[in-house]
């Protein structure tokens, strides 16, 4: 094993559960995460100063959007601040941009940087606090002193590392796009009319896909649900499990106002024997890849696949050498139904594989926490895999609306071979030249529904969104009239290829699809 190998030494996560305005702040989570991390190293804290390079995946209130405008206080630098929390002065401190993707693709990144020796010790952590931060503010309590605060608020930028384009395009967004609670739904919808399944046995489907997500979750010490549910409990609308987006009640939705962190140790082979972590604490990165989808929602080849999934599984496998039938654990990025089913789709498994799709419980049961959920599943895939020395484990994560994808392949067995990340160019020249519908932003006349949804509010109907094709077979998004008895009719009946009629809205600013009467 060469000297600059890199090795996963240590992992911590943290929950917090308790009253908000005693809520600990990001720094302080984040910080908490580093020092459980080094203690599950075996380490002294103080060897927390001797890091070289310091990741932190991005928080949710600095994306863009409504979040961005919430009136709170904000860390200029996390990773500095972090740094200076840790008595550290790492040459390599880098905060990534929004993305579920961001901690396995921040820890391939690392490990390439380790085995090029650039770095030789590195925290890479993240974390959420939506659940406290809302609820704060919902009861105005007042955020000065929130834990320890968030650091310094102001100071130079962060190096930021990842993709900062926005998931939608200003028209995909303008008719609701940009929210995954109603973009990810049209892939189920997708999927449930290309499998030509009835809407009431696609439902049971669902439940039964997430039913053991919900017993992992309660039997895992940091989810964020830790309660088992049924099939059938899962998919029931009631009052306390409403429709969020059709065919989504809220118990199949990611769950992001949470107060969640997660981080984790990685340095050479060689710093790791120097710090004089034992070695059944090694845990190692023998597979990795990252790739995005065609980037829009509407340049997809269609609603039932993603070629950067199926690209980075088979590219992470050949880099470890192994195959499917090797691995022991499995965690599919699960923020919603549809993830999952293509995800594993894309990979070869069975949506019923024995050995499980999580180990965590998933978004909606573990919880959500913004763009760090992956780093809690690579935290918790270390801790099996050092219970079984010689399995191996599979970890997807996924960014915005199945777009950005990163893998990794992780064994305590020792590599083979050095680590060499594949330039993810490669893969992305592939994707990229994909060939896909053409796209109208103002369509005009006769049309059919590709794939669908209903968005509700948490007291009824909000709108119907419609991804259709033109006469011209050109892709186009649009809303439906908003009255109830059109919305009621569309969780009704199956719509994909039903006719309509689409022109510009009465506001001007708008699609407004109309389906035919009689369906």
């Amino acid at each position: 094993m060469l000297d600059t190998t890199p090795v996963l030494i240590g992992a911590g996560q943290f929950t917090y559960r308790g009253p908000p305005a005693e809520a600990p702040g990001p720094l302080q989570l984040i910080n908490n995460v580093a020092r459980a991390a080094a203690r599950d190293a075996g380490l002294a804290q103080t060897a927390l100063a001797e890091l070289d390079a310091i990741g932190v995946v991005g928080f949710t209130i600095d994306a863009e959007g409504a979040l961005s405008r919430l009136q709170v206080p904000r860390m200029a630098n996390p990773p500095a601040s972090l740094a200076r929390a840790l008595g550290a002065a790492p040459r390599w401190a880098v905060y990534t941009h929004m993305g579920g993707n961001s901690p396995q693709q921040l820890i391939n990144l690392t490990c390439e940087r380790i085995a090029a020796g650039e770095n030789d010790f590195a925290l890479l952590a993240g974390a959420e606090f939506l659940g406290s931060l809302m609820r704060r503010l919902a009861q105005n309590f007042p955020l000065d002193g929130y834990g320890d605060g968030y650091g310094d608020a102001a100071g130079p930028a962060p190096e930021r590392v990842g993709d900062s384009r926005a998931g939608t395009t200003p028209n995909e967004a303008a008719h609701g796009l940009g929210l995954p609670v109603n973009a990810y739904p049209l892939f189920e919808n997708a999927l449930r009319a290309r499998d030509g399944r009835s809407l009431a046995d696609h439902q049971r489907r669902l439940g039964a896909l997430f039913a053991p997500f919900t017993q992992t979750a309660a039997e895992h010490p940091y989810a964020w649900f830790r309660k088992a549910r049924s099939a059938e409990e899962l998919v029931e609308v009631t009052s306390d499990n409403r429709m969020v987006g059709y065919p989504y009640p809220k118990y199949l939705n990611a769950i992001m106002q949470v107060d969640q962190a997660a981080g984790v140790l990685i340095a050479s082979a060689a710093k790791a024997r120097e710090l004089g972590v034992p070695q059944d604490r090694w845990v190692f990165l023998h597979g990795c890849a990252d790739a995005a989808d065609l980037w829009f929602p509407l340049e997809r080849q269609n609603y039932h696949s993603s070629p950067a999934m199926r690209l980075t599984g088979a590219r992470a496998l050949e880099m470890a050498g192994i195959s499917l039938a090797d691995l022991d654990f499995i965690d599919l990025y699960s923020c919603f139904p549809s993830a999952v089913q293509i995800g594993a789709e894309e990979l070869g498994l069975d949506i019923d594989d024995p050995r499980g799709l999580t180990v965590t419980g998933g978004l909606p049961y573990f919880g959500g926490p913004g763009n760090n959920y992956a780093m809690h599943s690579v935290a918790t895939m270390m801790k099996r895999l050092r219970a079984r020395p010689g399995s191996w484990g599979l970890a997807t994560a996924n960014g915005w609306y199945l777009t950005k994808q990163s893998t990794g392949v992780y064994s305590t067995t020792p590599p083979r071979a050095p680590f060499s990340r594949q330039d993810p160019r490669v893969i992305q020249s592939r994707i990229d030249a994909l060939d896909h519908p053409a796209i109208v932003d103002r369509p005009q006349g006769a049309a059919v529904i590709e794939t669908y949804t209903v968005a509700h509010t948490r007291t009824g109907y909000r709108m119907g969104i419609v991804i259709g094709r033109d006469t011209e077979n050109r892709r186009f998004v649009a809303n439906t009239p908003g009255d109830e008895a059109t919305l009621r009719a569309m969780e009704a009946s199956e719509q994909i290829g039903r006719a309509g009629h689409v022109g510009l809205a009465p506001d001007g600013e708008h699609n407004l699809f109309i389906p035919e009467a009689g369906r």
